[in-house]
């Protein structure tokens, strides 16, 4: 099933199922209380909602609104609303179910933000390490980083040139890009698309090369976490080179 078509059945199903829990609390209408009623409803809107879709989430606080109203307001199977007190409920109900839905989402988001943050220190960490135990070759250790800067700034190809001087964009240790002496808003303007970015790789004020990053068939927006990242990538590459100059 396609993004699109598994995103409709998403949508058909947060409209549904909250239609079909007020048409089965309809049942126990006169012994089960409007605010447990409601309090059901907006569980239903919280499962939706964190499902990552906010079209969902909207979907289910609205068809669990007009579902309290069909099924479960005086008079039912109608969609009027005689008693004060029910519709103040049916308003609350839909207020409460998108707002509860909208604070899901901010959770899934902010949950998703940290994985991500965990991979990129794992990925540091894993370099690091390797650059540590001294087991692995520079030229091992350059790949290795070659390869998570590609996978980091979700670019097209990275490469490792051991050239000192570029004239090109340079990415720089505290993750801002500098092109032709001015600073580049890469969280907003993405990574250029017309020309490669130099991202120099140091080790104690030497440096030792250069990682030439192409971001050419689409525009990619890393964060500054991910470029700052980036650069201790780089560093590490660094390292693990000087480290050879010292013993050869």
């Amino acid at each position: 099933m396609n993004r699109g078509a598994l995103r409709g059945s998403l949508i058909g199903a947060s409209v549904a199922v909250p239609l079909l829990v007020c048409w089965l609390l309809s049942f126990g209408r006169g012994t089960i209380a409007s605010t447990t009623a409601v309090l059901v409803l907006v569980l239903v809107v919280v499962a939706a909602a964190a499902t990552g879709s906010r079209p969902a989430g909207i979907a289910a606080a609205l068809a669990s609104t007009v579902g309290f109203d069909f099924f479960l307001t005086e008079p039912v199977h109608t969609f009027t609303i005689t008693d004060s007190d029910d519709v103040e409920t049916a308003v609350l109900l839909l207020l409460v179910g998108a707002a509860v839905g909208e604070i899901a989402l901010w959770g899934r988001r902010q949950q998703a933000h940290a994985s991500r943050e965990q991979g990129y220190l794992d990925g540091l960490l894993g370099t690091a390490g390797a650059v540590a135990a001294g087991a692995t070759a520079s030229g091992e250790v350059v790949d290795l980083v070659r390869a998570q800067l590609v996978a980091l700034l979700q670019l097209d190809t990275a490469r490792f040139d051991p050239a000192t001087r570029f004239g090109l964009p340079t990415l720089n240790g505290d993750g801002t890009l500098i092109r032709a002496g001015h600073p580049v808003d890469v969280t907003r303007k993405g990574l250029p698309t017309d020309t490669q970015v130099t991202l120099p790789v140091r080790h104690g004020g030497t440096v030792y090369g250069h990682y030439l990053l192409t971001a050419a068939t689409r525009v990619v927006r890393p964060s500054r976490s991910q470029l700052r990242v980036a650069a201790m990538l780089a560093d590490q590459a660094g390292t693990a080179l000087a480290t050879d100059a010292r013993a050869g």
